[in-house]
């Protein structure tokens, strides 16, 4: 596969996607915070689109800003400077209450932490966000979308009483509750067994694609990235590779960062 250099790596993806309507655009992003020790660079010139539909990976080293690329495409962190757009809104400068109302209908988020609220049963955690939006029959909504994840004989039970796959599967059907348009998914199997890890993704994978859903996928793992639709490697807070060749991803970043010099 073509080595990738440093000024087409930030360059927007072009695939047979690339003609239907681009859902998430990031245009020339930044992101600096402030330390003890002086301002750190987290993501430097970051530059692609995603089409509806799609499926994407991000795969990346530890500390190469893989997340915190994710918490900007989710509104949970502000960009330096650039343009992050999503589902027709310019997250750059929105307001928190604006940013919060676009989460609750448009965007579903599968965390590695369960983030469940344990004095409440699985059908109440997943009704939560339905109830936030108004919905007349959350519950009603709420028990469906349990039941799609395999839970319908679980919906009574508190998080202390579920396994972990039980817990990431009601946070999976909480994600979802609001039908949103994208799923980001954050190590969404991290603190899960292989075998239930795979259970997770199959049962992510499936639902994205018979909602149609958009999918994006930080993960540690090739072999989950190589099941998106396209990969985009990242090492010392850029994009270097976004050709989806997993063989780019070392787990100290010495081969991703022989493609680009250090800043």
């Amino acid at each position: 596969m073509p080595e990738t250099t440093p000024s087409d790596a930030g360059a927007p993806h072009s695939s047979p996607a690339a003609a239907r309507q681009s859902v998430i655009s990031l245009d020339h992003v930044s992101l600096t915070l402030e330390s003890g020790a002086g301002p750190v660079n987290i993501l430097k010139d970051i530059n692609f689109a995603v089409t509806t539909g799609e499926t994407v990976g991000i795969v990346g080293p530890s500390g190469s800003g893989k997340s915190s690329l994710m918490s900007l495409m989710t509104g949970l962190e502000q960009a330096t400077t650039g343009d992050v757009t999503v589902d027709g809104l310019s997250l750059t400068g929105a307001d928190e209450d604006r940013l919060a109302r676009h989460r609750l209908s448009r965007v579903g988020i599968v965390m590695q932490a369960f983030h469940l609220i344990p004095t409440m049963t699985a059908l109440e955690n997943v009704a939560v966000p339905l109830e936030l939006a108004r919905v007349n029959d959350a519950f009603d909504r709420a028990a469906h979308e349990l039941d799609a994840v395999g839970l319908a004989h679980r919906m009574d039970h508190y998080p202390a009483q579920l396994s972990g796959g039980e817990q990431q599967r009601v946070a999976l059907a909480r994600a979802l509750a609001p039908e949103p348009s994208i799923l980001f998914g954050d190590e969404p199997t991290g603190n899960l067994d292989g075998q239930t890890g795979r259970a997770i993704i199959d049962l992510i994978f499936d639902l994205s694609a018979k909602r149609q859903s958009t999918l994006v996928l930080v993960t540690h793992d090739p072999a989950l990235a190589d099941r998106c639709d396209r990969v985009i490697s990242m090492a010392d807070g850029r994009i270097i590779d976004d050709t989806g060749d997993t063989r780019a991803v070392a787990d100290d970043g010495s081969t991703l960062l022989n493609k680009v010099g250090r800043p």
